[in-house]
């Protein structure tokens, strides 16, 4: 299993991408390309005296930056690290790509390079979130600012097969985020959608509001990437809130801190249940090749869990039965 790394690609590469590479090629058995310029790859692996591993590097001439326009992957920046890597994958090169780069850039690549499934109307970002229950995938969470009514009943059929595949959830529940949960309740958008997935053969349960999403009440939430990247970065946000919070609180004196003593290993198991860091990333659905989206703040860890994500995805075959499903649908 060969795995495809945009060593430039996140706010701290390439340290903190290589270390993580290394971590997975350790863990998971894999193997890795890592694309990005050798001389500053080589650079940072001397400075930090890190031993490459079942590792091949493949030269890039620059790097996509936040700034740029996310269709600079195709033509001013095709020779970037995103643009190379995403070559390498499309010419089979690698096994999957895995980049923590620009999400604008990368849902681009995947879409014109790795190509979309056929049936597929618009590839989306999927993202693993905790609950108070199981793992909630949430999608589309970005690349999809607009959709029309079919493409999230599709992103409710590829969330099922997902769940079902890689986090082995039987009848995976499929929800429809909204702000209520009556049938009548949302846009036009949403009112046409709920009609199509209620007359879907997945486990379509209706409506969900936000407040209902930690609790686990679904195991999939489909909306727009608009409300999906808003859903997410607040769910983030207040995790980080609530755990400074609690660490504030056992802080405050030294009677606080003796009581941490004895709730120590809760804590420590709620704050591992709500850790991003611990799915690293997002995955791109309705393509042709597993793309992961890392998280762009990520470090070693997250990058090593977002590689993990790639391992799962050709481990379960998931792409397979994603297009054997829109073979059906199409039918």
């Amino acid at each position: 299993m060969k795995i495809i790394v945009d060593a430039f690609g996140g706010d701290h590469a390439p340290l903190e991408i290589i270390k993580g590479a290394m971590l997975a090629v350790e863990e998971y058995g894999i193997d890795v390309i890592l694309v990005g310029s050798k001389e500053k790859i080589s650079e940072c692996v001397e400075k930090n005296n890190i031993k490459l591993k079942n590792t091949e590097l493949v030269d890039a001439e620059c790097e996509i930056t936040m700034c740029d326009d996310a269709k600079s992957v195709l033509k001013e920046k095709a020779n970037s690290s995103l643009g190379i890597a995403f070559r390498l994958l499309a010419d089979g090169k690698g096994d999957a790509l895995v980049s923590a780069g620009s999400t604008g850039a990368i849902t681009v690549g995947a879409t014109f390079l790795a190509k979309r499934i056929k049936g597929v109307k618009r590839p989306c970002i999927a993202s693993v979130m905790p609950s108070a229950k199981n793992p909630v995938l949430l999608m589309d969470c970005g690349a999809n600012a607009e959709c029309r009514a079919e493409f999230l009943y599709q992103f409710g059929l590829m969330g099922s097969l997902y769940m079902k595949n890689i986090l082995h959830v039987k009848n995976p529940k499929v929800a429809l985020a909204n702000n209520g949960t009556e049938e009548t309740k949302g846009t036009p958008v949403v009112k046409e959608a709920y009609a199509l997935m209620k007359a879907a053969d997945y486990n379509f349960i209706g409506n969900i509001e936000g407040r209902q999403i930690p609790f686990g009440d679904a195991d999939v939430v489909v909306a727009d990437g608009f409300a999906g990247n808003l859903i997410l970065k607040t769910y983030e946000g207040v995790a980080k809130v609530l755990m400074n919070g609690i660490k504030g609180v056992f802080k405050k004196n030294l009677l606080s801190r003796l009581s941490y003593l004895g709730v120590m290993s809760g804590i420590n198991d709620m704050k591992k249940q709500f850790d991003y860091k611990e799915y690293g990333g997002a995955v791109l659905l309705g393509v042709k090749k597993p793309v992961v989206k890392a998280h762009g703040s990520a470090d070693d860890k997250t990058f090593k869990n977002a590689i993990k994500q790639a391992v799962w995805f050709l481990d379960n075959n998931l792409i397979d039965d994603i297009e054997k499903a829109f073979s059906k649908e199409n039918e």
